[in-house]
């Protein structure tokens, strides 16, 4: 095949010298516009992971790239006078030129063409070529041209920064974060050979501008630079080798991310690879990771399906659907990471002591978990659970167990949780006429009894309209409140937990079915009248809602107030307002569901004006001692709907009225949603409102195990962690996790006891097979 690579960066460079050593039949060209020795970054990072794959396809490169390797295992926080070391982490650094002039080295050794200070301008250029790479960076004109084939979805970020050097060595990679008057700086700092480091600046377009940068020249932001971390640097003086740039030196960070990755333009197969395809923040260091592992694939499919012509489209396809995967799942985690930096002033560095900031920038991808943590640098880990454990009230000396984050207590008000997990309110939709019954008692003292420090029934309507289905729970009459007495009383006189009631009101989600016979679908008979915000049905074939008058909002909050008081009563321990998931409360809240024009529509104090006259009249009516959250949708998942920043705005809001805790849940607002699912999917937005408006919050949403819940709670993205579906697969979800990490603290049923040491013998006998002995 006659192969041209279009950018001598990494991915082109190491496909060319890949490919010439499966095949060296193959004539393969290097086509670079700059001279073999242009360099215009400082240094590269790898991960030791990186390292294995380059090790596997081509080991005399790797060798001679790790001859070169500058290699550390240290992370070090510089952060409000403080330092914090922690190890374990397994980075190499190279310079680029070196890795560049390394590659270079090894495709004419090959047999591979290179040639130097040539423009490509267009694909018609190598008529007689087989396959193109386009591998001609984040500017491509080849991707350009082809751009409503490929796609590109190019989104710049806010934040500014500016890639420097030092000849300083620095022993471990440096985290520097430096206040201003107008807000913070950040440094990137690391070393890549044996005299240089890598000195990345980064901060928001706001502190850039109010210090004057956009106005400065190169020279002048560096001396700006000097001087704001002349402690850290010591001496030592800050380096460009961007000389050839114009005007000002901080660039913003574009994310890319193409439909498509290949196109036959009738002539050539063009394939986009490295950052011509997708581009992944230097919060991680991953765009010379992922161009390296894209040369690996394109290889490995050629190997796979032949190394012929007619090979192409198939090997072409199968690239792209593997390589799909594994960039997204980069790209996300390094979208988590740039985003922290991006909101690192405003969100965390304020408000965070330095322990937990540094937990909190270790675990900024969501990558990294606590247990991940603990295989890195046990004894750093297990200094910051004891401090976590004394903040949170839990005096341990030098020689006790300490109990991992979700493990500690949580208070608010008058009620004291022995542990960070509760149980999600969850339908079961298993009641008739509102009334609890065995079922009720069962699935929920036997969760109660497995160790989530706080159960909640589903959703309880406060009125027989204000039911989703026939078969939900309900507080309006006096039958029901003793039912729930029961329960409450089982809860706390056989369990060491509380218990929850989450009111609500359907709203135009009202009168379907039960889940399992149409989950959404309209009663076929037996409905009631449905009100809402604004008089639009749920589903297109929902029976359409009143939109509410003065009158109804009256009752509802009558409503409300009677059902909270009746709560009361009970002994409910805590109470949550339910105004999500697009039921009464929610419509009122989001755009989609609120086109009134009164005052309770409109802008966001308007639209929250109704649910604020729910929550204050629940809260006047509510104990003073007992907390009431609220749950929201923080995110409507729909084009003109509610995003993060709305939530944010509204949790404020309740806060401001009175309420503990948000709850912060996303989406079912509108059935057109298009979420984002993953793993953790929706902590980010427990992570902004707890740390943006400095109030306690629920994170829910995909927490499935104790390792999730323990770097949730460590790195204050939440306070509590509601726990659903797992819930259901096993009511004992909190003794077993507790178990499966090594922690004797959790309270068994006494009537359960002889089970325990067998339990965990077995997760014993089962770790030691599977790693050659119990951590």
């Amino acid at each position: 095949m006659r192969i041209v690579c279009v950018g001598g960066g990494p991915a082109g460079l190491y496909f060319a010298l890949l490919m010439k050593r499966q095949h060296p039949d193959h004539h393969i060209t290097v086509v670079e516009r700059n001279r073999p020795f242009d360099t215009f970054g400082w240094g590269v990072v790898f991960s030791d992971a990186t390292m294995v794959s380059m090790r596997e396809w081509d080991p005399q490169t790797a060798r001679t790239i790790e001859d070169a390797f500058n290699h550390w295992d240290d992370i070090e926080l510089v952060f409000k006078g403080r330092k914090i070391r922690t190890t374990g982490h397994g980075f190499v650094g190279i310079g680029r030129k070196k890795l560049l002039n390394i590659l270079q080295e090894r495709c004419l050794e090959l047999g591979v063409e290179l040639v130097f200070e040539h423009e490509v301008q267009s694909d018609d250029e190598f008529p007689d070529a087989d396959l193109i790479i386009a591998s001609d960076g984040v500017n491509s004109r080849l991707r350009e041209r082809y751009s409503d084939i490929f796609q590109p979805d190019m989104q710049m970020r806010p934040n500014r920064y500016i890639w420097l050097g030092t000849d300083k060595q620095f022993e471990a990679f440096t985290f520097d974060f430096r206040r201003t008057d107008h807000g913070w700086f950040q440094a990137h700092i690391y070393r890549f050979d044996a005299n240089t480091s890598t000195f990345i600046v980064e901060t928001t377009d706001e502190v850039f501008k109010a210090h004057g940068l956009d106005a400065m020249d190169q020279d002048e932001s560096i001396a700006f630079c000097e001087k704001l971390f002349a402690e850290t640097l010591d001496g030592h003086r800050l380096m460009t080798n961007a000389r050839h740039l114009r005007g000002s030196a901080w660039l913003n960070f574009g994310r890319l991310i193409c439909g498509k990755w290949s196109h036959f333009n009738g002539r050539n197969h063009v394939v986009l690879m490295g950052d011509t395809a997708h581009t992944a923040h230097f919060a991680i260091g991953s765009g010379t990771k992922l161009a390296i592992d894209d040369a690996i694939e394109l290889t490995r499919q050629f190997d796979i399906a032949g190394h012929q012509a007619d090979k192409i489209p198939q090997v072409l396809d199968a690239y792209e659907e593997v390589r799909r995967v594994d960039v997204a799942r980069i790209q996300n985690a390094a979208r988590n990471a740039m985003e922290w930096f991006e909101v690192v002033g405003e969100r965390y560095a304020d408000q965070l002591e330095p322990e937990q900031f540094m937990y909190s920038m270790l675990t900024r991808s969501q990558r990294i978990s606590h247990e991940n943590l603990r295989l890195r640098d046990k004894d750093w880990l297990e200094g910051y659970e004891r401090w976590f454990a004394r903040r949170s009230g839990v005096e341990v000396t030098a020689n006790d167990a300490v109990p991992p984050p979700m493990f500690t207590p949580y208070q608010v008000r008058g009620l004291t949780l022995h542990n960070r997990i509760m149980m999600s309110p969850m339908a079961m939709y298993s009641a008739k006429d509102g009334l609890p019954d065995d079922f009720h008692l069962v699935h929920l003292g036997s969760r109660a009894m497995g160790g989530a420090a706080l159960v909640f029934p589903e959703m309880t309507c406060v009125s027989p309209d204000a039911r989703i289905t026939p078969g939900c729970l309900g507080l309006w009459n006096d039958e029901q409140a003793a039912a729930f007495q029961r329960i409450v009383d089982f809860v706390h006189d056989e369990t060491p937990a509380k218990i929850g009631v989450q009111l609500g009101h359907a709203g135009r989600k009202g009168a379907t079915r039960l889940a399992w016979e149409g989950i959404d679908e309209p009663l076929e008979a037996g409905a009631w009248p449905l009100i809402s915000a604004s008089a639009i049905p749920y589903l297109k074939h929902s029976a359409v809602p009143r939109a509410m008058t003065r009158e109804d909002m009256d009752r509802v909050i009558a409503d409300f107030i009677s059902a909270t008081e009746r709560a009361a009563a009970i002994g409910f321990d805590i109470l949550e307002l339910h105004a999500a998931h697009g039921y009464l409360l929610s419509s009122f809240l989001s755009p989609l569901t609120n086109l009134r024009d009164d005052e309770y529509g409109g802008d966001h104090e308007a639209r929250a004006r109704f649910p604020l006259e729910v929550f204050r009249a629940v809260r006047a009516a509510w104990p003073e001692d007992r907390p009431i959250s609220v749950r929201l949708s923080t995110h409507d998942w729909s084009d003109g709907g509610n995003t993060p920043e709305d939530a944010a705005i509204f949790a404020r809001m309740f806060k401001e009225a009175g309420a503990d805790l948000i709850d912060c849940s996303s989406g079912q607002v509108v059935k057109e949603e298009k979420p984002v699912y993953g793993r953790l999917f929706q902590t980010p937005f427990s992570d902004k409102i707890r740390n943006e408006i400095a109030v306690p919050t629920i994170a829910v949403g995909a927490i499935s195990e104790a390792d999730h819940a323990n770097s949730i709670i460590a790195a204050g993205r939440a306070d509590l962690c509601a726990v659903a579906r797992p819930h259901l697969a096993d009511p004992a979800f909190v003794i077993h996790e507790a178990a499966k990490v090594h922690y004797q603290g959790q309270q068994w049923p006494k009537q359960y006891l002889s089970a325990r040491y067998q339990y965990e013998s077995n997760l014993a006998r089962a770790e030691a097979q599977a790693f050659g002995k119990p951590r």
